[in-house]
Order: structure tokens, then C-alpha cells, then sequence
């Protein structure tokens, strides 16, 4: 089943899938992609050995002594070039990919580290490095099938499928390092960065059910997960449907660190199995302790298959894409403060990223925010999970950026203009961060700036900047 547009443009997301946050996680690590090339490159050896095998077997079968002693010629050419590329290979790896620790290292410097996790994630980066393991490994195999007879009548094996695989390995190992030259080189600019992030963050916006409630979402006084004053440990009016009284809350009890993600199909599964509604306490993002709460069980008791909830969350050091709403634009904010600090002064850096913030905010300006509904195949509510609002979102993509832009007309000319599209661009009851923010930048212009020509210059809105 395919997705299906919505009325902002988004393709609306397709039901969770088990493996979903496995597939995610291991996404996220850099040793599955090489174990699973080494494990299959031992398969694929292994039926090259037999398909090796039952060749001679076959021509000796027939008396083809002549063909056998061909293919031993043949297969002694080939021994020349695979013994010098299993000596060469780990080099050529070794080599190679310490210059690309040099280029991660040049690029958290320059925009983030957190973009690090873009060359982690880079598909192109783990397929390359594992072919090259794989052909590492496939020769030094090749090697160990070669027999020191040299009569076709006594020769054991012939190595020769094996041979031709190492070689169609060598060329592939050729591809992809071309490839991966120019998606590293991609990846150390500016551009290419905040695309690749922006890209991230409109999927994750993208997967959102858009069956969701009012704009502020459950509030909770007593792990400070909240909305302000007033910020109940229960649903309240507004924010969202009556999921009942709230009979059990279940805590975190593994280690320390920032909520990845949550398992939503299996929640999901286990709420409606237990004739319950759970509500995720803190939101994706959020960095929890053991005892923090983390569900909240609503409509039932808390029997004893609910205690396995706690497993249901993925708890690490980083946050991730996955399900985190505001990971994006906290990245695009990083790689504009970064540019406007002292150090780098690169106010054109910083306007690329107000484009991308721009552009996300624009995506979800027409969406109703602030809590999610997961239903069941019954379309009954099964699980809450909060998210930020749009004045939440507002305040993250340009709080920081507000302040550090005073001293740059350039980035203060784009910041007006982008508040002044998403201005034209949202409803009337989200228009109130926007001015906020648009007064507050105006008013520190004003104050900062002592000349009014060039107050009035850094005050004209300009999508480049000043081009």
C-alpha cells in the first residue's frame, strides 16, 4: 500500500512497522553493514568453492584433461593479481578512510557535531567500506583454494569462480570509491549538509499520523514535562480526547540518557491487548533517568504485562531523526549560531540555514501540533505521544539565531523576510509567535544599531540576505 498526499503536500505516513526503530538503530551504528558484507562474502565463497569443484568434477567426468589444464593456466594468471590485491586492499582501506576521519573532524568543526551522524548514516560511506572488507577477505579465501599441484590430473581445485568474483568485487570496490570521494566531498559543504537535514526532518514530519488533538499537549507537573502554568498530570480540557482516569504510571529503569524512540506497533499492540490508553510522559528528545515516568496508563488497570513497557523505549547518547519533531531545526539552529559566533563570522552560512528553517516551518504551518494519536486497527486510541507545538517550534528555529544576528544585516534582512512569509503563510491563531519574534528583532536592531540608514538597511527584508 502506497502513501497518499494530504492537503499540506506531505505524503501522510504508512502504518509503523515492527522493525521500524531496529532498522532505525542500526541506521545509526557503522559495524552491521561490514558484518554483514564478511558474513556473506563466506556464503558467496562457499557456493563458488562448490561451483568450482563440480567444474572439475565435470570435465574430468568427460576425460578432458586438455580443458583441465586450461583452466589451471588460467587460474595461475589470476593467482598473480589476487595475491597483489589482498596485499593492497587493506592499505588502500586503511589510507582512504583515515583521510575521511580527517573530513568528519573538518566538518564538526565548521557546522556541528552533530552532523557527524550524517557521515555515520551515509549509506554510500558503509557500503563502500564494506566491499571493501569483502574483497579483502574473498582474496585471502582465494588464496587458501589454490592447490601447489600443477598436474591436471592430480589438481584438487581450481580456484577460477573464485578468482572471477574477486575480480568482479575489485571493479565494484573501483565503483564505489568514486562514489564515495564525491559523496564525501558533497557532504563537506555547507549546502548539502543543511539539504541532507532538512530532508530528515520533513520525513520525520512526513510519518506524523495526522489524527492528532488540540495544539497544547498533556502536561505533566511532576517531571517538569509540561506546558507552562497549569500543567496538569492529566488530560485536561483542549488538550485532547478523554482517555479516562489515570491508574498506573510506569517508570524507566534502564540507563541514563535521551529518549530515542519508542516502539509505537508494539505499544500500540499491548495497549489494546490490555484494554488500555498509554501516554508517553516525556517527549522524543527528552533526556530521562531511572524512575523517571514514562507511561502513563489511562482507562484500566495496570496489569502485569504493562510492566514490560519500560522495554518498549530506546534510550541513548544522541538523539536521532527518527521520531524527534525538533531534532532538525535544533541541528539548523546549531550550524547558524555556529556560523554567526566570532570565530567563523560566515553570515552566508547562517542564511542557508534560515532558508531550511524557513522551509520547515512552512511544512508543518498548516498541521495541527502538539500531541499525536496512535489508533488501532479499530480506530481506537491506543497511545499518546507528545510533540512540540508550533509556538515551541517557533521559539527553537529562532530564539538563538534572534540574538546572535543583531551585528549581521545580512542574516537580520533574511530573518524578516522568512517571518513575514510563514506570516502570510499560517492561520490567524499561529500568527502571535511570529510578531513576537519579528518585534523582538526589530526592536534589538533598533537598540544595537546607532546609525538609522543603516538601521533601516539591516530592517528591509531580503530572502538572500543581501544576495
Amino acid at each position: 500500500m502506497g502513501d497518499w498526499k494530504t492537503t499540506d503536500g506531505l505524503p501522510r505516513r504508512r502504518r509503523h512497522r515492527a522493525l521500524s526503530p531496529l532498522r532505525e538503530h542500526l541506521r545509526d551504528t557503522f559495524w552491521f553493514a561490514p558484518t554483514a558484507a564478511l558474513v556473506l562474502v563466506f556464503v558467496v565463497w562457499s557456493a563458488a568453492t562448490a561451483a568450482d569443484d563440480a567444474i572439475l568434477t565435470a570435465l574430468r567426468d568427460a576425460g578432458d584433461e586438455d580443458a583441465v589444464g586450461d583452466l589451471l593456466g588460467i587460474a595461475e594468471d589470476a593467482k598473480t593479481v589476487v595475491t597483489t590485491i589482498s596485499a593492497a586492499m587493506m592499505t588502500f582501506i586503511g589510507v582512504v578512510f583515515s583521510i575521511s576521519l580527517v573530513a568528519v573532524q573538518m566538518a564538526a568543526g565548521q557546522f556541528s557535531p552533530r552532523v557527524v551522524r550524517i557521515f555515520v548514516r551515509s549509506r554510500i560511506t558503509k557500503a563502500t567500506f564494506a566491499v571493501f572488507l569483502a574483497t579483502f577477505v574473498q582474496s585471502l579465501l582465494v588464496l587458501t583454494s589454490y592447490d601447489s599441484q600443477r598436474d591436471p590430473s592430480l589438481v584438487a581445485s581450481i580456484p577460477l569462480v573464485q578468482s572471477v568474483l574477486t575480480l568482479i568485487l575489485v571493479g565494484l570496490s573501483v565503483v564505489l570509491f568514486v562514489m564515495y570521494v564525491n559523496s564525501t566531498l558533497r557532504l563537506m559543504r555547507v549546502a548539502h549538509v543543511v539539504d541532507l537535514i532538512t530532508r530528515e526532518a520533513l520525513r520525520v514530519v512526513a510519518n506524523m499520523p495526522l489524527d492528532v488533538s488540540a495544539e497544547e499537549p498533556v502536561g505533566d507537573t511532576s517531571t517538569g514535562t509540561g506546558t507552562g502554568p497549569g500543567a496538569s498530570s492529566g488530560p485536561g480540557p483542549g488538550s485532547g480526547p478523554d482517555l479516562g482516569p489515570e491508574t498506573a504510571r510506569i517508570a524507566h529503569h534502564g540507563r541514563a540518557g535521551v529518549l530515542r524512540d519508542v516502539d509505537i506497533a508494539r505499544l500500540v499492540r499491548m495497549a489494546r491487548q490490555s484494554g488500555v490508553v498509554l501516554r508517553l510522559v516525556p517527549r522524543i528528545g527528552d533526556f530521562v533517568v531511572p524512575g523517571t515516568p514514562v507511561f502513563a496508563v489511562h482507562g484500566g488497570p495496570a496489569t502485569k504485562g504493562l510492566r514490560a513497557l519500560s522495554f518498549q523505549v530506546s534510550v541513548g547518547a544522541e538523539r536521532t531523526f527518527h521520531q524527534d519533531l525538533g531534532f532538525g531545526l535544533r541541528q539548523l539552529s546549531d550550524i547558524a549560531l555556529r556560523a554567526l559566533s566570532p570565530a567563523v563570522n560566515d553570515p552566508t552560512t547562517a542564511v542557508q540555514a534560515v532558508d531550511r528553517i524557513v522551509q520547515f516551518l512552512s511544512s508543518v504551518a498548516r498541521r495541527p501540533l502538539g500531541v499525536l494519536l496512535h489508533r488501532d486497527r479499530r480506530g481506537t486510541v491506543r497511545l499518546v505521544q507528545p510533540v512540540p507545538g508550533w509556538a515551541e517550534l517557533v521559539d527553537l528555529a529562532f530564539s538563538e539565531i534572534r540574538g546572535c544576528a543583531v551585528a549581521s544585516p545580512q542574516v537580520t534582512r533574511r530573518l524578516l523576510a522568512g517571518l513575514d512569509d510563514l506570516l502570510g503563510a499560517v492561520a490567524e491563531d499561529r500568527r502571535e509567535p511570529l510578531v513576537r519574534h519579528r518585534t523582538l528583532l526589530t526592536q534589538a536592531v533598533e537598540r544595537t544599531v546607532p546609525e538609522a540608514a543603516d538601521r533601516a538597511f539591516a530592517l528591509h527584508p531580503d530572502r538572500q540576505g543581501i544576495g
